[in-house]
């Protein structure tokens, strides 16, 4: 429905889908996910000019949604420290333990605009299978003695959009430089060593992101080198990038 929409609004207008819950949300690489209530789920469409700082680093989207849901609730007074991280290139994690999100992100180049649209989800609010951003308030509570209160999907949907908007306005103006340094202060690869692809393969730290949003990774005696997603899987249970 949005596909469809989403050529037929005037270009002032934004549009977003909100989902309580989903049966058919598409992942990476054709995995399907199912969300139940308490996930913050939802699809916006933005539009891109080509020849703008951020059209001509197209894969960047990803990493500033993925900031912008981090933001989101990190931006909060008081929640600054929640341990909410981005794991390139697409996820939401907690500290580099367990995955609490994604985003996934599709464009189609018309004329000399990107439309792009924007899946997005995030557990709020369910403590299984694994965490969500209401059980580390509460964790976050317990070992400070604070009282911070649980947030709402509604709520962390909409800040995310709005933090979102400042984040491209900030790209289009200075470039990745202008928004880098953010993004590393909130994930979760600072100087980790990885084996790139097998267990015995050659040791390589993380650098950081190129000016195209792709990982850098150091291999020994080799130098600096870029590494694509659509290529690449990064485990993190065993420190590996590997080819897909």
């Amino acid at each position: 429905l949005i596909g469809r929409l989403m050529f037929e609004l005037p270009e002032e207008m934004g549009l977003i889908a909100i989902a309580v819950q989903q049966t058919q949300g598409k992942g990476r690489g054709g995995n399907v996910w199912l969300s139940p209530v308490g996930c913050a789920l939802s699809t916006l469409h933005i539009t891109i000019p080509l020849h703008s700082n951020l059209g001509q680093r197209i894969p960047f989207i990803q990493h500033l949604v993925s900031l912008a849901v981090v933001e989101s609730v990190r931006s909060i007074p008081g929640y600054e420290d929640i341990d909410l991280r981005v794991k390139w290139p697409n996820d939401i994690y907690y500290s580099d333990l367990m995955k609490l999100g994604g985003v996934l992100v599709n464009s189609t180049l018309i004329e000399t605009t990107f439309h792009i649209l924007i899946g997005l989800g995030f557990n709020v609010n369910n403590s299984n299978p694994t965490i969500c951003i209401n059980d580390l308030i509460t964790k976050f509570n317990k070992e400070e003695g604070t009282k911070l209160k649980a947030l709402t999907a509604d709520c962390l949907i909409a800040r995310t959009v709005t933090v979102l908007e400042r984040l491209i306005d900030i790209f289009q103006e200075k470039g990745p430089n202008g928004v880098l340094p953010h993004y590393y202060k909130y994930w979760v690869h600072s100087g980790k060593q990885v084996r790139l692809h097998n267990e015995e393969g050659p040791i390589a730290w993380i650098v950081g992101i190129d000016d195209y949003g792709f990982l850098q990774v150091h291999e020994e005696g080799k130098g600096v080198e870029s590494v694509h997603p659509d290529g690449n899987s990064f485990d993190m249970l065993r420190n590996l990038i590997v080819p897909k």
